[in-house]
């Protein structure tokens, strides 16, 4: 069961309702995550300044984003991110096949993105620590140091919206990415 409620823009605590109305009004409907972290207007703030200065001073295209997301959710095992990512990256022009191929590690499609995304799963699966390979291999490919710098925002970003879907227990309230479990809260 969820811990928190699912705010509409109109119960949700006054600070909180302009970003809620920012989400409704980019993405057609509120979702249970917004919902829920506009239960603390912190939260939710937190969350739209980290996606703010991403699409403001971020230099990745929209199906890199989307693979970085999927790559983190599915290393932190957010079946709900999984799943809004799965969607994202679809509508971002990858396939299903290369979104199940990114979740699961396997990016035999595009040699760049692989080593783009195995510094992002190193920073998620190691609280930060990437190996000196992994990072040269990433260099090697093609990734500059400020794009490799600039991935760890967008690392934090998906992290914390993994991260506060597992503490939230936020019910699944989009269509589940094939292949991936959601646990019933």
């Amino acid at each position: 069961m969820p811990r928190f409620p699912v705010h509409t823009v109109d119960d949700a605590p006054t600070a909180a309702r302009p970003a809620l109305q920012q989400m409704k009004d980019r993405l057609g409907a509120v979702l249970n995550i917004h919902g829920e972290m506009a239960h603390a207007p912190a939260v939710i703030g937190m969350y739209t300044a980290m996606g703010h200065a991403i699409a403001r001073h971020g230099t990745f295209d929209p199906p890199t984003r989307e693979a970085i997301a999927l790559a983190v959710a599915n290393q932190n095992g957010c079946g709900y991110c999984q799943s809004a990512h799965t969607l994202s990256a679809r509508r971002a022009g990858l396939s299903l096949g290369q979104t199940i191929a990114i979740r699961d590690g396997h990016v035999d499609f595009d040699g760049k993105l692989d080593a783009l995304l195995a510094v992002a799963r190193e920073i998620a699966a190691a609280v930060g620590d990437v190996s000196d390979q992994t990072y040269r291999r990433a260099l090697a490919a093609g990734w500059t140091e400020p794009e490799l710098a600039e991935l760890f925002a967008h690392v934090a970003t998906n992290m914390f919206t993994n991260y506060f879907n597992h503490y939230a227990r936020t019910d699944l309230d989009i269509p589940a990415a094939p292949g991936v479990t959601v646990e019933a809260s």
